[in-house]
Order: structure tokens, then C-alpha cells, then sequence
């Protein structure tokens, strides 16, 4: 490659650099968008679950209404958008190899003391943009995941759920994370 050709990638990649970063820049704003808006439809639901029945009621709006708000805002977006966890409660919430890497991450650094509300992590992988978010144990996820869950409260999760592994958390741990995808065509570099 001579010199011409040799600047003339050097400056198409400097020009290309601001390009790049203000589009990751753009899909780590959507993501959180999306997350926020996730939280949003779902957690008042549980609350009112909670409200109106309990735990067992709040594991029916868990089992049935969070998988539909992943797929609606999935389909609304582009985005492939789903809660995962080292220790998933549904088949849909198994992670990958990726994603297992980005939770025991959000462990170390929820053990380090970093706030909850900075557990985040974003990358290219495989020319996908990759978003994820921890979500923490609060008092309200206790009755349904912690180390001491009623038993009518269990039997309505066997009921959903038969393979779970989502117990046995303390306040403030890592429940697991928002993760998702999005596919631009063609794929980023």
C-alpha cells in the first residue's frame, strides 16, 4: 500500500471515529430508553400484584406479563430484548457465555461497593451492539427470590416455573440483568 493510500485510510478512519461513537453513543441511549420503559410497564404490575394477592399473585403477572412486554417492546424497537441470570427462574432467562461474563462482573462490582444505578455494560460483539443493566434484589423481590419464600408462594412457582434457581438471594445482590441486542444491517465493525 503506498503513502496516498496509506493517509487516505488514515483520514476516512478519523473521519469515521466520531461517526462510530456518536452511533454507539445513540444505541447505549436507546437501550437505556428501553430498559427504563421495561421497568416501567412491569414494576408497577408486581406492585399492584402485590397489592391484590401477593407473592403468588405477583408470580402469575411475572410469568405471564414480563416474557409479553420483552416481546412487544422487542417487535416495537428492533431490539432483541430479555432478562437473563446466573440463576434464571425461566428457560428464557438463561444466559450466555457473554452474558454470564457481564453478571459476575455486576457481582464483583456490587461487592466492591459500586452503586447499583452505575451496573451497566455495553459492547460490540460479533458486529452486534451488546447492552446490559443489572437488576439488584430490593425488599419487594424477597418474598419471591429470597432465602426464606412461603410455601404457597413456592408451590406457585414450581407451578411455573418447574426447573427454578432464582432463590436463595439476599438484599442488594445481582438478581441478574436486562440484556439486549440490536442487529444493524450491516453488522457494525
Amino acid at each position: 500500500m503506498n503513502n496516498y493510500h496509506r493517509g487516505a485510510c488514515l483520514v476516512l478512519s478519523l473521519l469515521l471515529l466520531p461517526l462510530t461513537a456518536m452511533a454507539s453513543d445513540a444505541l447505549h441511549q436507546q437501550a437505556l430508553g428501553l430498559v427504563k420503559q421495561f421497568g416501567a410497564t412491569l414494576k408497577p404490575q408486581i406492585k399492584q400484584a402485590m397489592q391484590q394477592g401477593g407473592p403468588q399473585t405477583a408470580v402469575e403477572v411475572c410469568a405471564n406479563k414480563a416474557p409479553k412486554i420483552a416481546a412487544q417492546l422487542s417487535a416495537q424497537s428492533g431490539w432483541d430484548i430479555r432478562r437473563v441470570s446466573l440463576k434464571n427462574r425461566s428457560e428464557l432467562a438463561i444466559a450466555d457465555e457473554w452474558e454470564q461474563g457481564v453478571l459476575r462482573q455486576f457481582e464483583l462490582q456490587v461487592a466492591a461497593g459500586k452503586p447499583a444505578k452505575e451496573l451497566e455494560y455495553a459492547a460490540t460483539v460479533a458486529g452486534e451492539y451488546r447492552f446490559m443493566k443489572a437488576q439488584l434484589i430490593t425488599p419487594l423481590c424477597l418474598q419471591c427470590h429470597g432465602t426464606n419464600v412461603a410455601a404457597a408462594v413456592q408451590e406457585k412457582i414450581n407451578q411455573h416455573y418447574p426447573y427454578d434457581s432464582a432463590l436463595g438471594y439476599r438484599l442488594g445482590e445481582v438478581r441478574g440483568a436486562f440484556s439486549l441486542t440490536f442487529r444493524p444491517e450491516p453488522p457494525i465493525q
